[in-house]
């Protein structure tokens, strides 16, 4: 994610803080509660109780005006470096997947998103290229930019597919489904124009999306009921409008969408401000734009992982420095950690290994081995799960085997 030449009108000194019940300065402005699912609070309340305790005892908010996010360089990339091959496959494979990337016996994933998956491309260290690794026979499409948004941007006015040159997530979808015209979408990221040339839409069977972060930096808003201009420039609109187009041209695939994920907020000084459940962009804070990440999931009958709520892991904030390199974005290790969890979900749906290993892995960093393969418990397996362990008795999955007597 690039950083994005906002002002900064107030330090931390002047911040605005709105406690429960008190309205924001714009009265024209409400906050978009009607699509934010009851269920999915109430599921997740339990767990934001235990952790939430940061703005908890107040219940207060801080709206911060012209929050800056994090540099974080990036390194250019080449195609080969947005195009990974599993080893498994290149050894069954007799020319490689840059020219040939749709073989049949071949696992396609496209990665559509922000630098939460762009980082770490050039030393191939990306949270794809990382999940290639562990998926048998897959082959990794990363088109992740840095700095990208779900929605279009409030400086793009023209939001008709044919003239948009947007490399938000709509901009991406109508490149790849040739309604944009994808020279100019990406004429600043000519590896990743390359790369989705590569890509042929009808033979995907992944695409995993990060979106939400740079909306709620760049202050977009999450729905429309904030925002009485076209729908386009909305979170939530424009993401179920772009996963629509999905549907689309790859009428076979899965999506799934990540929610933003969990972070904190420094001032110049280095002083904390807030995390992601009490700094506001005046619209709202980044945990609701994970709440209305899981609305489209919900609402367009796709995948959801959460990435903000510690459902798979412990990145809160006393476990902030090891995870993020500056509050935002991901070191190595928790590119390999989320990687990791992330690969469960096309292992499970390719028969690779039993559902029930995505729904219990649930990782610690203190605790973390990048090597390590996880494993539920084969005793456990068999009396709670006794079709996944004949599976497995049978060898029956490519990655999952039974434990050595």
């Amino acid at each position: 994610m690039k950083k994005r030449s906002l002002t900064v009108i107030a330090s931390v000194m002047t911040f605005i803080t709105i406690v429960s019940g008190c309205g924001l300065q714009n009265n024209d402005t409400q906050k978009a509660t009607e699509y934010i699912n009851d269920e999915i609070e109430s599921s997740e309340a339990s767990m934001e109780a235990s952790t939430v305790d940061f703005a908890s005892e107040n219940s207060s908010t801080i709206v911060v005006e012209g929050l800056m996010e994090p540099v974080l360089e990036e390194a250019s990339a080449s195609v080969s470096t947005s195009i990974v091959e599993t080893p498994a496959a290149a050894a069954t494979a007799s020319t490689s997947a840059i020219e040939e990337p749709q073989e049949p016996d071949k696992t396609v994933m496209v990665f559509l998103g922000d630098s939460q998956f762009a980082n770490g491309r050039s030393e191939g260290t990306d949270i794809p290229h990382l999940i290639g690794e562990r998926v048998p026979d897959s082959v990794v499409y990363n088109m992740g930019i840095g700095g990208t948004t779900g929605a279009i941007e409030m400086t793009t006015s023209d939001v008709n597919p044919e003239s948009l040159v947007s490399t938000s997530f709509l901009g991406m979808t109508y490149a790849l489904a040739g309604q944009a015209d994808r020279n100019s979408v990406l004429a600043g990221y000519p590896e990743i124009l390359d790369t989705m040339n590569k890509v042929d839409p009808k033979e995907v069977d992944y695409y995993f999306l990060s979106y939400g972060t740079n909306d709620f930096f760049l202050g977009l808003p999450l729905d429309h009921t904030q925002y009485d201009g076209n729908e386009m420039h909305c979170f939530y609109d424009a993401m179920c409008t772009g996963i629509d187009k999905l549907k689309e041209i790859s009428p076979d695939a899965t999506i799934i969408l990540l929610t933003p994920f969990y972070g904190v907020y420094y001032d110049s000084e280095n002083n904390m401000i807030g995390d992601t459940y009490i700094v506001s962009n005046y619209f709202d804070t980044l945990a609701n734009y994970a709440r209305k990440s899981k609305n489209v999931a919900e609402d367009e009958g796709i995948e959801s992982f959460d990435a903000m709520f510690g459902t798979h892991c412990d990145l809160y904030i006393d476990t902030a420095t090891q995870y993020l390199i500056d509050g935002v974005h991901l070191t190595l290790t928790g590119r390999q950690i989320f990687a990791r969890l992330l690969a469960h979900l096309p292992n499970y749906m390719e028969k690779n290994e039993p559902s029930v290993y995505f729904d219990t892995d649930y990782i610690k960093i203190s605790e973390f081995n990048p090597d390590e393969y996880y494993k539920y418990r084969d005793d456990m397996l068999k009396e709670y799960y006794p079709e996944y362990y004949q599976k497995l008795i049978n060898g029956e999955y490519k990655l999952a085997k039974p434990d050595a007597e």
